[in-house]
């Protein structure tokens, strides 16, 4: 993913949680809005006369889309605890599975969708069809994780994921005494990697698989780490 491209998408997932809508940044002749510049180094990423061209509607707070070849996105919506499949050419959206809280989402090395179950407390993988799912993981050490959040595949293969608190069920206890940030591998063993920030959000890889970036919602801000072997070190703030 380049860095534009991931811009775009956090764009896309922020506008979409405060709209109830998502919208895509591209060349369209279904302009909604034009895009306005905080600061002018955006436009050194994005093209003046790119449109924002809204996609699909009705949704209640939505979360995790990821695009699909075949044209169309998986999508969670937090409110109504459904994740959907739309189509981007028509904005038609299938309800695919009912599921409390999906969060974050991403494909595996086959493929598959994974989906950050917050009142799970789990990472789950879809069947092909998004009908059924099955753990993958939902415990670290023992204890239940929080509420998995965001959820990406590494250039290694091996999936990363953050568990704040953020969406852990108001009726149920906090296990793990800290809010991490962790790694998937083999055998579906989990593997702390860090544990230094207050509430660990989305998350991403340089287009290099060399550098590791995380927010920090809480922090409010951006913190990027060195990535070799699986490890992170030498974390410091982004922005």
């Amino acid at each position: 993913m380049t860095i534009k491209n991931l811009i775009a998408l956090l764009a896309m997932a922020t506008l979409a949680g405060l709209q109830g809508s998502i919208f895509f940044y591209g060349q369209s002749d279904k302009s909604n809005s034009a895009l306005e510049a905080v600061t002018p180094g955006f436009w050194k990423l994005f093209d003046h006369k790119a449109p924002l061209t809204k996609v699909a509607s009705g949704f209640g707070f939505t979360e995790g889309p990821v695009w699909d070849p075949a044209g169309y996105l998986w999508v969670s919506d937090e409110t109504l605890n459904k994740i959907f499949k739309v189509d981007t050419s028509t904005g038609q959206k299938r309800e695919v599975i009912s599921l409390g809280d999906p969060d974050g989402n991403t494909y595996d090395k086959q493929h598959r969708l994974l989906d950050c179950a917050s009142v799970l407390r789990a990472i789950i993988r879809l069947s092909p069809d998004g009908a059924q799912y099955e753990t993958v993981v939902d415990r670290y050490q023992g204890k239940r994780l929080n509420s998995p959040n965001d959820v990406v595949l590494g250039p290694d293969g091996a999936i990363y994921f953050t568990d704040p608190t953020s969406d852990l069920p108001k009726d149920q206890k906090q296990e793990i005494p800290f809010k991490g940030v962790y790694r998937i591998g083999s055998h579906n063993q989990v593997e702390l990697l860090t544990k230094d920030l207050d509430e660990p959000n989305g998350l991403a890889f340089s287009p290099q698989g060399t550098k590791f970036y995380v927010d920090d919602s809480k922090q409010r801000n951006i913190r990027v780490y060195d990535f070799r072997g699986g490890k992170l070190s030498n974390g410091r703030i982004f922005a």
